[in-house]
């Protein structure tokens, strides 16, 4: 009976031993049995030849034991799928996109594009994505630019002829997409389900839109629209408007999905990207070479900086359609300036900021007097504006719902902030620095696990 005993107490620690240790996981659960899971885009550097997609525990800010996944040797940008399925990387040193299976941790398949792209989406649970792709062209047609159609479970890809198309943003469903191409007035919409494939041309003049796939909206409350943000039916489009060298001030264009209409506008201080939460829109932009002088804004909430030239940002209210922000620099918030394409609110409340091509000040690594980079983090409590002591492009932003941390790749480096005092999160034993030790250039950051 004691030997008995003696088994079964060796069995059970041994069985506890390897949960702690991660080996076991869940049952049906990834192959690496974590289940807090972040990817980081590794980018080749002269310091390092080949990259990949890294695999974070975000449980505690470590790098496991795990190869690099996909199939990208110096991926950058990416894009997840709502339920986070699929994770897909932009690789600019061959203008492919590889996608990858979260749940199972295997390439799902790569798909060469026509060009470089900045903006890509993955809308569904399936195996579908778009990419924006300004430069690309086709044999035998004369249109540059285009909608990528990225089918990765066959590795195909299928061409919508969008002009410049720099920008897209998709509907809930994927069943509308909306275009922004550069210096342009007008909004494209497309309905991808019914384009024709190799190359759909039903934007182009030739075909007459609108049509059954193509409608381009031309409004007089238009001025260089260039992203929107999407809330059911409503899609709120951002006017970068003097910024990009369009002739209005900027402004938020409340546009109907349903009608494809215009309904109104809000006039703000800058416009190039915004977060949505609740009947609040934080929108910001007015950055390099437009925007306005640092010393001219003077909220006390803005720190005193040697840069120029700042960004804004503007808080609209929703319900009573009103930027109280709005022409007024005693109360506009001044944040670092360049083009500002990354923003993420945490659970407590701290709305991140980030932009690139922004004035950098002062050297992290010999940090004497002021350091400021492209990063901007405002308290939306207790109205408090902390911009880090860092240098460089903000590439990607990622918080979580179960831990008052936010990953920030900037410059290269992939940060760790602690948002209850929005500093750097240092941990003896695994941060020392606060910076997780990815060698090689950190391009994007993204989350495929719900934690």
């Amino acid at each position: 009976m004691k030997r008995r005993i003696l088994v079964l107490m060796v069995g059970l620690w041994a069985s506890l031993n390897f949960l702690a240790c991660g080996g076991g996981g869940t049952t049906g659960g990834p192959p690496s049995g974590l289940t807090n899971r972040v990817l980081a885009s590794q980018g080749v550097t002269t310091s390092v030849t080949f990259g990949g997609l890294r695999m974070i525990n975000g449980q505690n800010d470590t790098l496991p034991r795990v190869a690099p996944l996909g199939t990208c040797t110096s991926p950058g940008l990416m894009a997840v799928s709502p339920n986070r399925n699929i994770a897909t990387a932009f690789d600019s040193s061959s203008n492919t996109v590889c996608a990858v299976n979260t749940n199972t941790e295997k390439p799902i398949g790569s798909v060469h594009i026509q060009g470089t792209t900045t903006s890509m989406v993955v809308p569904t649970a399936s195996s579908l994505g778009y990419a924006a792709v300004p430069t690309a062209t086709v044999n035998g047609f004369s249109f540059i630019g285009a909608v990528d159609v990225m089918n990765f479970a066959f590795s195909g890809l299928t061409a919508i002829a969008v002009p410049s198309a720099q920008t897209v943003v998709s509907n809930s469903a994927g069943t509308q997409l909306l275009v922004f191409s550069s210096d342009s007035d007008a909004i494209t919409v497309l309905a991808p389900a019914v384009a024709a494939p190799p190359v759909d041309t039903s934007c182009l003049p030739s075909s007459n839109p609108p049509n059954a796939v193509c409608t381009i909206v031309q409004d007089p409350h238009l001025s260089r629209p260039v992203n929107a943000v999407i809330n059911g039916s409503i899609a709120y489009v951002l006017n970068c408007g003097l910024q990009c060298g369009g002739t209005q001030p900027a402004s938020v264009a409340i546009f109907d999905l349903g009608s494809l209409t215009v309904t109104s506008t809000i006039q703000v201080n800058g416009a190039t990207d915004a977060l949505l939460n609740s009947s609040t829109l934080y929108v910001v932009g007015k950055g390099t070479p437009t925007g306005p002088l640092c010393s001219t804004l003077t909220n006390s909430i803005n720190p005193a900086t040697a840069a120029t030239y700042c960004g804004t940002l503007d808080i609209v209210d929703l319900n009573t359609m009103t930027d109280p922000y709005y022409n007024s620099p005693a109360t506009e918030i001044a944040i670092p300036d360049g083009y500002h394409d990354r923003m993420d609110l945490t659970t407590d409340g701290q709305l991140f900021i980030g932009s690139y091509g922004c004035t950098n000040i002062g050297n992290i690594n010999n940090p004497i007097g002021e350091v400021r980079g492209c990063l901007a983090i405002y308290n939306t409590y207790t109205n408090a504006l902390v911009i880090p002591p860092d240098n460089g492009d903000v590439d990607g932003l990622q918080g979580f719902t179960t831990r008052y941390i936010e990953y920030v790749a900037e410059g290269g480096n992939l940060r760790v902030y602690d948002t209850t005092i929005d500093a750097l999160y240092i941990n003896s034993d695994f941060l020392p620095l606060g910076s997780i030790d990815i060698v090689g250039y950190v391009g994007d950051v993204k989350a495929i696990d719900f934690f």
